[in-house]
């Protein structure tokens, strides 16, 4: 598997693709079990009010402006690091955001990095639960922005499946804490995995079924 397979059609294509996929970092491995998918620009082919690209390239976001294939990591609320894969053709801002994932490999490594840190932790579906927290059990770093998770000497790589898994095994919905553009179904998850996120929408969203304005 390679970078051509998120370059096809739109970002939730993307984050279907990624679904079910491996981050390997050292001796940890995560399966993918929960995405979200985030477009670009007014101006772009997918716009999207609830991407950090929407208001265009900065210092911070460029990643996401291609090449695909690339890791976004970003600081949110000062403390957690979340992992982002971006996949829209070079210069088109899109990029798939990790939310969950089982680990499958390094679960002493992981144990050790999640100790203490609160409800989540006391279980192994809890480790990589939430995109705070599967950067955690990875133990990714704001230096590892722009790596490329598909050349095999990377520190971070992305295995996909050969196939996506099939419609029955996923499931999609609106995304999680956005306020803006709220309902669109661009988060998908693998049916009956326990490392699955709880829904839980932003209070500063509009109502349910509102203009995306």
């Amino acid at each position: 598997m390679n970078v051509a397979d998120l370059e096809i059609g739109e970002p939730d294509d993307a984050a279907r693709r990624i679904l079910g996929g491996t981050v390997t970092v050292g001796d940890v491995s995560v399966r993918i079990v929960e995405v979200e998918a985030y477009g670009g620009p007014l101006d772009g082919p997918w716009p999207d009010p609830a991407a950090h690209s929407f208001r265009g390239p900065t210092a911070r976001n460029e990643v996401m402006f291609g090449p695909a294939g690339r890791l976004y990591v970003y600081l949110s609320y000062g403390m957690h690091l979340c992992v982002n894969v971006s996949c829209g053709p070079d210069g088109t801002a899109a990029a798939v955001l990790l939310r969950a994932g089982e680990v499958v490999a390094g679960h002493d490594v992981v144990e050790s990095r999640r100790t203490g840190r609160g409800r989540s932790a006391r279980v192994e579906a809890g480790w990589a639960r939430g995109p705070g927290n599967l950067g955690r059990a990875v133990g990714v770093s704001l230096a590892d922005n722009g790596t490329d998770v598909f050349d095999a000497s990377s520190a971070i790589t992305l295995e996909l499946l050969e196939r996506p898994l099939h419609d029955k095994a996923v499931a999609s919905g609106p995304r999680v804490g956005v306020s803006a553009a709220a309902d669109r179904p661009w988060r998908f998850w693998v049916l009956g995995s326990p490392a699955v996120s709880s829904y839980k929408r932003s209070p500063r969203a509009a109502a349910p079924g509102a203009s995306e304005a």
